[in-house]
Protein backbone atom coordinates (compact mmCIF):
# COMPACT_ATOMS: atom_id res chain seq x y z
CA UNK A 1 0.00 0.00 0.00
CA UNK A 2 1.51 3.25 -0.97
CA UNK A 3 0.89 5.22 1.87
CA UNK A 4 1.20 3.70 5.55
CA UNK A 5 -2.23 2.85 7.89
CA UNK A 6 -3.36 3.62 10.97
CA UNK A 7 -4.68 -0.01 12.01
CA UNK A 8 -6.87 -0.89 15.35
CA UNK A 9 -6.81 -4.56 15.96
CA UNK A 10 -9.29 -5.33 18.68
CA UNK A 11 -8.51 -8.80 20.82
CA UNK A 12 -11.50 -9.44 23.24
CA UNK A 13 -10.16 -12.76 24.60
CA UNK A 14 -9.33 -12.67 28.43
CA UNK A 15 -5.46 -12.27 29.29
CA UNK A 16 -5.27 -15.58 30.55
CA UNK A 17 -5.92 -17.09 27.75
CA UNK A 18 -3.27 -17.92 24.67
CA UNK A 19 -4.31 -19.92 21.64
CA UNK A 20 -4.68 -19.60 18.03
CA UNK A 21 -6.72 -16.12 17.55
CA UNK A 22 -4.16 -14.91 19.45
CA UNK A 23 -1.60 -16.06 17.37
CA UNK A 24 -2.69 -15.01 14.75
CA UNK A 25 -3.46 -11.31 16.23
CA UNK A 26 0.42 -11.33 17.41
CA UNK A 27 1.87 -12.29 14.24
CA UNK A 28 -0.29 -9.87 12.23
CA UNK A 29 0.17 -7.44 14.46
CA UNK A 30 4.45 -7.57 14.20
CA UNK A 31 4.09 -8.13 10.01
CA UNK A 32 1.83 -4.76 9.24
CA UNK A 33 4.19 -2.84 11.79
CA UNK A 34 7.52 -4.40 9.56
CA UNK A 35 5.82 -3.33 6.70
CA UNK A 36 5.46 0.48 8.04
CA UNK A 37 1.73 0.77 9.53
CA UNK A 38 0.87 2.22 12.44
CA UNK A 39 -0.28 -0.53 14.57
CA UNK A 40 -2.53 -0.54 17.61
CA UNK A 41 -3.30 -3.20 19.68
CA UNK A 42 -6.92 -2.52 22.25
CA UNK A 43 -6.98 -5.67 24.38
CA UNK A 44 -6.50 -6.72 27.91
CA UNK A 45 -3.65 -5.27 29.50
CA UNK A 46 -2.25 -8.65 30.61
CA UNK A 47 -0.99 -8.98 26.68
CA UNK A 48 0.71 -6.04 26.68
CA UNK A 49 4.38 -7.04 27.26
CA UNK A 50 3.83 -9.58 23.77
CA UNK A 51 2.56 -6.71 21.34
CA UNK A 52 4.25 -3.75 23.02
CA UNK A 53 7.97 -4.13 20.85
CA UNK A 54 6.12 -3.14 17.83
CA UNK A 55 2.37 -2.23 18.59
CA UNK A 56 0.79 1.07 20.61
CA UNK A 57 -1.34 -0.55 23.32
CA UNK A 58 -4.00 -0.06 24.55
CA UNK A 59 -5.56 -2.08 27.87
CA UNK A 60 -9.35 -2.32 27.21
CA UNK A 61 -11.87 -3.86 30.28
CA UNK A 62 -12.55 -7.23 28.67
CA UNK A 63 -13.22 -9.39 31.28
CA UNK A 64 -16.53 -7.58 31.88
CA UNK A 65 -19.38 -8.36 29.28
CA UNK A 66 -19.78 -6.94 25.85
CA UNK A 67 -22.97 -5.34 27.13
CA UNK A 68 -21.32 -3.69 30.06
CA UNK A 69 -21.11 0.01 29.54
CA UNK A 70 -17.39 0.76 30.59
CA UNK A 71 -16.25 -1.70 28.13
CA UNK A 72 -18.37 0.18 25.55
CA UNK A 73 -16.94 3.68 26.56
CA UNK A 74 -13.39 2.71 26.52
CA UNK A 75 -13.26 1.49 23.70
CA UNK A 76 -15.49 4.09 21.68
CA UNK A 77 -13.22 7.14 23.79
CA UNK A 78 -9.74 5.14 22.16
CA UNK A 79 -11.00 4.57 18.74
CA UNK A 80 -12.30 8.67 18.82
CA UNK A 81 -8.80 9.42 20.14
CA UNK A 82 -7.13 7.68 17.30
CA UNK A 83 -9.21 7.94 14.25
CA UNK A 84 -8.21 4.94 12.64
CA UNK A 85 -7.98 3.92 8.38
CA UNK A 86 -9.14 0.36 9.67
CA UNK A 87 -10.89 -0.98 12.72
CA UNK A 88 -10.46 -4.64 12.32
CA UNK A 89 -12.02 -7.15 14.84
CA UNK A 90 -10.47 -10.78 16.04
CA UNK A 91 -13.14 -12.98 17.37
CA UNK A 92 -16.98 -12.76 18.08
CA UNK A 93 -17.15 -10.87 20.97
CA UNK A 94 -14.56 -8.54 19.48
CA UNK A 95 -16.90 -7.93 16.07
CA UNK A 96 -19.54 -7.66 18.53
CA UNK A 97 -18.36 -4.69 20.20
CA UNK A 98 -16.91 -2.99 16.95
CA UNK A 99 -20.57 -3.14 15.60
CA UNK A 100 -21.87 -1.24 18.58
CA UNK A 101 -19.37 1.81 17.94
CA UNK A 102 -20.36 4.39 15.03
CA UNK A 103 -17.75 4.22 12.04
CA UNK A 104 -17.78 7.91 11.63
CA UNK A 105 -14.68 9.17 13.31
CA UNK A 106 -14.03 13.03 13.04
CA UNK A 107 -14.68 14.24 9.40
CA UNK A 108 -14.49 10.77 7.89
CA UNK A 109 -15.58 6.88 8.16
CA UNK A 110 -13.57 4.19 9.63
CA UNK A 111 -13.01 0.97 7.95
CA UNK A 112 -14.21 -2.10 9.88
CA UNK A 113 -12.89 -5.49 9.35
CA UNK A 114 -13.81 -8.35 11.72
CA UNK A 115 -11.55 -11.87 11.55
CA UNK A 116 -13.78 -15.19 11.93
CA UNK A 117 -12.00 -17.54 13.97
CA UNK A 118 -14.39 -20.27 15.18
CA UNK A 119 -18.10 -22.20 14.51
CA UNK A 120 -20.51 -19.84 16.52
CA UNK A 121 -24.36 -20.83 16.53
CA UNK A 122 -24.77 -17.31 15.56
CA UNK A 123 -22.16 -14.35 14.33
CA UNK A 124 -23.86 -11.47 15.53
CA UNK A 125 -22.45 -7.75 14.53
CA UNK A 126 -21.30 -8.34 11.18
CA UNK A 127 -23.52 -7.01 9.13
CA UNK A 128 -22.52 -3.89 10.51
CA UNK A 129 -19.04 -4.56 9.07
CA UNK A 130 -17.47 -3.40 5.69
CA UNK A 131 -16.86 -6.88 5.36
CA UNK A 132 -15.68 -10.14 7.07
CA UNK A 133 -12.60 -12.69 7.15
CA UNK A 134 -13.42 -16.11 7.24
CA UNK A 135 -9.88 -18.48 8.23
CA UNK A 136 -11.11 -21.34 6.24
CA UNK A 137 -13.33 -21.66 3.51
CA UNK A 138 -16.00 -23.95 6.09
CA UNK A 139 -16.26 -20.99 8.29
CA UNK A 140 -17.41 -18.77 5.41
CA UNK A 141 -19.69 -20.56 3.77
CA UNK A 142 -21.94 -20.53 7.02
CA UNK A 143 -21.69 -16.59 6.88
CA UNK A 144 -24.24 -14.08 4.92
CA UNK A 145 -21.99 -10.78 4.61
CA UNK A 146 -21.99 -9.83 0.91
CA UNK A 147 -17.81 -9.27 1.09
CA UNK A 148 -16.40 -12.51 2.95
CA UNK A 149 -13.09 -13.15 2.38
CA UNK A 150 -10.81 -16.95 3.12
CA UNK A 151 -7.62 -15.64 4.36
CA UNK A 152 -5.89 -18.87 5.68
CA UNK A 153 -3.61 -18.74 9.26
CA UNK A 154 0.21 -18.52 8.32
CA UNK A 155 3.38 -18.78 10.58
CA UNK A 156 6.90 -16.62 9.67
CA UNK A 157 8.85 -20.11 8.98
CA UNK A 158 12.11 -19.82 11.18
CA UNK A 159 15.41 -21.62 11.34
CA UNK A 160 15.06 -24.71 13.64
CA UNK A 161 15.79 -23.52 17.22
CA UNK A 162 18.04 -26.12 19.44
CA UNK A 163 16.95 -27.52 22.38
CA UNK A 164 13.26 -28.44 23.50
CA UNK A 165 11.49 -27.84 27.24
CA UNK A 166 11.22 -31.51 27.68
CA UNK A 167 13.55 -34.65 25.88
CA UNK A 168 12.39 -35.88 23.06
CA UNK A 169 11.77 -39.87 23.05
CA UNK A 170 14.91 -41.56 21.35
CA UNK A 171 12.31 -45.00 20.61
CA UNK A 172 11.21 -44.74 17.15
CA UNK A 173 8.61 -44.44 15.46
CA UNK A 174 7.12 -41.09 17.35
CA UNK A 175 4.21 -39.78 16.85
CA UNK A 176 2.73 -36.51 18.55
CA UNK A 177 -0.19 -34.02 19.33
CA UNK A 178 0.00 -30.69 21.01
CA UNK A 179 -2.34 -28.15 21.88
CA UNK A 180 -4.09 -26.77 25.44
CA UNK A 181 -5.46 -30.03 27.54
CA UNK A 182 -8.81 -29.21 27.20
CA UNK A 183 -12.33 -31.25 26.01
CA UNK A 184 -12.38 -29.57 22.87
CA UNK A 185 -8.84 -30.80 21.58
CA UNK A 186 -9.83 -34.55 21.97
CA UNK A 187 -7.11 -36.20 23.53
CA UNK A 188 -9.37 -38.27 25.30
CA UNK A 189 -10.73 -39.56 22.19
CA UNK A 190 -6.98 -39.97 21.10
CA UNK A 191 -5.79 -41.83 24.12
CA UNK A 192 -8.47 -44.59 23.55
CA UNK A 193 -7.91 -44.56 19.82
CA UNK A 194 -4.14 -45.12 20.07
CA UNK A 195 -5.08 -47.90 22.58
CA UNK A 196 -6.94 -49.99 20.34
CA UNK A 197 -4.79 -48.91 16.84
CA UNK A 198 -1.14 -48.99 17.98
CA UNK A 199 -0.43 -52.30 19.21
CA UNK A 200 2.27 -50.55 21.63
CA UNK A 201 4.97 -50.67 18.88
CA UNK A 202 4.56 -46.64 18.29
CA UNK A 203 5.30 -43.63 21.22
CA UNK A 204 2.98 -40.64 21.21
CA UNK A 205 3.31 -37.71 23.10
CA UNK A 206 0.85 -35.20 23.72
CA UNK A 207 2.41 -31.99 24.27
CA UNK A 208 0.57 -29.22 26.34
CA UNK A 209 -1.23 -28.41 29.70
CA UNK A 210 -4.73 -27.40 30.69
CA UNK A 211 -7.76 -28.36 33.38
CA UNK A 212 -7.75 -32.03 31.65
CA UNK A 213 -4.51 -33.06 32.64
CA UNK A 214 -5.31 -35.60 35.27
CA UNK A 215 -8.19 -37.01 33.88
CA UNK A 216 -5.80 -38.00 31.01
CA UNK A 217 -3.56 -39.12 33.08
CA UNK A 218 -5.84 -41.72 34.59
CA UNK A 219 -7.18 -42.48 31.62
CA UNK A 220 -3.48 -43.69 30.38
CA UNK A 221 -2.81 -45.31 33.40
CA UNK A 222 -6.19 -47.38 32.52
CA UNK A 223 -5.42 -48.01 29.24
CA UNK A 224 -2.11 -49.54 30.23
CA UNK A 225 -0.33 -47.43 27.89
CA UNK A 226 2.36 -45.48 30.40
CA UNK A 227 4.93 -46.78 28.71
CA UNK A 228 3.98 -45.86 25.03
CA UNK A 229 1.53 -42.62 25.60
CA UNK A 230 3.90 -39.61 27.08
CA UNK A 231 2.24 -36.36 28.30
CA UNK A 232 5.39 -33.99 28.94
CA UNK A 233 3.67 -30.90 29.58
CA UNK A 234 3.83 -27.54 27.60
CA UNK A 235 6.38 -26.96 25.41
CA UNK A 236 8.13 -24.10 23.53
CA UNK A 237 9.38 -25.75 20.57
CA UNK A 238 7.20 -27.89 18.98
CA UNK A 239 9.22 -27.18 15.99
CA UNK A 240 12.05 -29.51 17.41
CA UNK A 241 9.61 -32.09 17.89
CA UNK A 242 8.09 -32.21 14.67
CA UNK A 243 11.34 -32.06 12.87
CA UNK A 244 11.84 -35.66 14.98
CA UNK A 245 8.26 -37.19 14.80
CA UNK A 246 7.13 -39.35 12.20
CA UNK A 247 4.20 -38.03 12.09
CA UNK A 248 1.60 -35.32 14.22
CA UNK A 249 -1.97 -36.06 14.83
CA UNK A 250 -4.96 -33.72 15.26
CA UNK A 251 -7.40 -35.11 17.16
CA UNK A 252 -10.02 -32.39 17.84
CA UNK A 253 -13.50 -32.13 18.05
CA UNK A 254 -13.51 -28.63 16.26
CA UNK A 255 -11.05 -26.07 14.72
CA UNK A 256 -11.07 -22.59 13.00
CA UNK A 257 -8.10 -23.32 10.90
CA UNK A 258 -5.57 -25.16 13.15
CA UNK A 259 -1.92 -24.24 13.56
CA UNK A 260 -0.31 -27.14 14.53
CA UNK A 261 -1.43 -28.00 11.15
CA UNK A 262 0.72 -25.02 9.61
CA UNK A 263 3.36 -25.43 11.99
CA UNK A 264 3.53 -29.41 10.88
CA UNK A 265 3.34 -28.81 6.91
CA UNK A 266 5.79 -26.59 7.03
CA UNK A 267 8.04 -28.59 8.64
CA UNK A 268 7.34 -31.29 6.65
CA UNK A 269 6.21 -33.39 9.52
CA UNK A 270 3.33 -35.33 7.77
CA UNK A 271 -0.10 -35.09 9.67
CA UNK A 272 -3.61 -37.31 10.16
CA UNK A 273 -6.60 -35.56 11.27
CA UNK A 274 -10.09 -35.48 12.64
CA UNK A 275 -12.71 -33.90 10.09
CA UNK A 276 -12.23 -29.95 11.23
CA UNK A 277 -12.27 -26.85 9.18
CA UNK A 278 -8.99 -26.36 7.21
CA UNK A 279 -7.62 -29.89 7.00
CA UNK A 280 -9.68 -31.63 3.39
CA UNK A 281 -7.76 -28.55 1.47
CA UNK A 282 -4.15 -29.48 2.69
CA UNK A 283 -4.63 -33.37 3.41
CA UNK A 284 -5.19 -36.40 1.25
CA UNK A 285 -8.62 -37.63 1.92
CA UNK A 286 -7.04 -40.77 3.36
CA UNK A 287 -5.17 -39.06 6.26
CA UNK A 288 -8.73 -37.70 7.83
CA UNK A 289 -10.65 -39.92 9.98
CA UNK A 290 -14.38 -40.33 8.46
CA UNK A 291 -15.64 -38.57 11.73
CA UNK A 292 -14.77 -37.28 14.99
CA UNK A 293 -15.55 -40.55 16.94
CA UNK A 294 -13.20 -42.79 18.99
CA UNK A 295 -13.92 -45.51 16.51
CA UNK A 296 -12.74 -43.74 13.05
CA UNK A 297 -9.80 -42.15 14.55
CA UNK A 298 -8.79 -45.56 15.47
CA UNK A 299 -9.45 -46.87 12.01
CA UNK A 300 -7.28 -43.69 10.60
CA UNK A 301 -4.34 -44.74 12.97
CA UNK A 302 -4.43 -48.46 12.53
CA UNK A 303 -4.42 -48.02 8.53
CA UNK A 304 -1.47 -45.17 8.92
CA UNK A 305 0.52 -46.03 11.67
CA UNK A 306 1.23 -49.19 9.80
CA UNK A 307 2.65 -47.26 7.21
CA UNK A 308 4.55 -44.78 8.67
CA UNK A 309 7.61 -45.42 6.57
CA UNK A 310 5.47 -44.09 3.56
CA UNK A 311 3.56 -40.94 4.77
CA UNK A 312 6.05 -38.57 4.42
CA UNK A 313 6.30 -39.27 0.76
CA UNK A 314 2.57 -39.33 0.44
CA UNK A 315 1.78 -35.69 1.64
CA UNK A 316 4.77 -34.11 -0.42
CA UNK A 317 2.28 -32.19 -2.38
CA UNK A 318 0.33 -30.69 1.34
CA UNK A 319 3.96 -29.81 1.70
CA UNK A 320 4.74 -28.02 -0.96
CA UNK A 321 1.15 -26.62 -1.15
CA UNK A 322 1.85 -25.14 2.52
CA UNK A 323 4.90 -23.67 1.68
CA UNK A 324 3.20 -21.22 -0.69
CA UNK A 325 -0.14 -20.51 0.83
CA UNK A 326 0.43 -21.17 4.82
CA UNK A 327 3.37 -18.43 5.57
CA UNK A 328 2.61 -15.05 7.36
CA UNK A 329 4.24 -13.34 4.29
CA UNK A 330 0.96 -14.88 2.35
CA UNK A 331 -1.50 -14.00 5.00
CA UNK A 332 -0.58 -10.05 5.70
CA UNK A 333 -0.60 -9.61 2.07
CA UNK A 334 -4.02 -10.65 1.57
CA UNK A 335 -5.28 -9.31 5.01
CA UNK A 336 -3.76 -5.52 3.24
CA UNK A 337 -5.30 -6.10 0.05
CA UNK A 338 -8.88 -6.21 2.10
CA UNK A 339 -7.58 -3.39 3.65
CA UNK A 340 -6.75 -1.61 0.62
CA UNK A 341 -10.21 -2.63 -1.37
CA UNK A 342 -12.21 -1.44 1.58
CA UNK A 343 -10.49 1.92 1.69
CA UNK A 344 -10.30 2.35 -1.69
CA UNK A 345 -14.01 1.75 -2.13
CA UNK A 346 -14.68 4.03 1.35
CA UNK A 347 -12.68 7.32 -0.67
CA UNK A 348 -14.82 6.70 -3.72
CA UNK A 349 -17.78 7.00 -1.32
Amino acid sequence: MSEPLRIALILATPGTTWGGMETHTLDLARSLAQRGHEVHLLADARYHDRFIPFAHFHPIPVHFSRRHPWLGLRLRRILARLQPDICHAQGNKAIQLLAGVKRRQGNREVCYVGTVHGTKSAHRGLDRLDGVIAVSDELAVQLTHPRVWVIYNGIDPRPLKEGTDWPIPETSPLVIATGRLEPVKGFDRLIQAWSAASGGNVQLAILGEGHERSRLEALVRDSGQTGTIHLPGYESNVAGWLARADACVISSEREGFPYIMVEALLNGCPLLATPVSGVSRFLPADCIASSTATADLATLLRDKLATLSTLRQTQQASFEQARHRLTLDAMTEQTLAVYRELTLQHAGG
